[in-house]
């Protein structure tokens, strides 16, 4: 059957003990969600149900699991379809890479992760390239003065429109990140997605979340042209950098939820 890995804690976490009671995890019906220990570390584990897909009730399972976890203390997610053998091949890697996972809890203690997408409101980023590009604005002018433009002048309009508001969009992903780093401990850039202009998360010391979430109102207001969307706190899913050895995709080839790093278990 295999042994599901949601995460990687310390062995002396302070909810251990009660949360892998209550929580039930990935599977139809959900599994029961326990504790595996080597030394001082601490996999979050479950049985593996068979024939796991990366469906949305069993994605958030595992987001749910983890977000339960890192709400009382440092967990390592690992990515949505990690699947070990079984119970001693999780404890030879918790072993085996001991070094490195004390590393990253000790980094990441006190931290989580928010990620902020942001993009363009459509007809205000319009109107801002407009006001900005003198020569966009004598074109569209003289089109209209000609009744609209020939096909040529209309398709040279466009493509001057498309250039400026993607220099816009490079410029802006700039300046979303420069508002939002000051109050963060690291970011780190996600991937580029098609309707996003900025895809960024940053690690936040919990203490200071309330700091980073003004910052982002801020930003909200001097860029009413941005629609800027906050996910969090969230577990620190972008910063948890893969271990020592070649990091590998899961066997059951499960999508990841985030950013969450894959390991071999095997």
């Amino acid at each position: 059957m295999g042994t599901y890995v949601y995460g990687i804690t310390a062995a002396d976490h302070p909810a251990l003990a009660s949360f892998a009671e209550e929580l039930r995890g990935v599977g139809d019906p959900p599994r029961s969600v326990r504790v595996l220990t080597a030394g001082a570390l601490a996999a979050i584990v479950s049985d593996a149900p068979e024939k796991l897909r990366p469906k949305r009730k069993d994605l958030l399972a595992h987001q749910h699991v983890l977000e339960e976890a890192g709400g009382a203390g440092c967990v390592l997610p690992m990515r949505f379809g990690s699947v070990a053998p079984d119970d001693d091949a999780v404890a030879s890697v918790l072993a085996e890479r001991a070094d490195h996972y004390r590393e990253r809890l000790e980094a990441l203690e006190g931290n989580v992760e928010y990620n902020v997408k942001a993009s363009h409101e459509e007809e205000a980023v319009l109107h801002r390239v407009l006001a900005e590009n003198p020569e966009i604005r004598a074109y569209t002018e003289a089109n209209r003065q000609a009744g609209g433009g020939s096909y040529e002048d209309k398709v040279r309009l466009g493509e001057m429109v498309v250039a400026a508001v993607k220099a816009r969009e490079a410029e802006d992903a700039v300046e979303v990140r420069q508002a939002l780093e000051p109050s963060a401990v690291a970011v780190s850039t996600g991937a580029e997605s098609t309707g996003w202009l900025a895809n960024v998360s940053f690690l936040v010391a919990r203490d200071s979340a309330e700091v980073f979430l003004t910052a982002t109102e801020q930003l909200r207001k001097a860029r009413p042209y941005l629609d800027v969307r906050v996910h969090g706190p969230l577990p620190p899913y972008s910063f948890v950098e893969p271990g020592p050895a070649e990091p590998a995709g899961s066997p059951t080839g499960g999508a990841g939820t985030g950013a969450e790093q894959s390991h071999a278990w095997d």
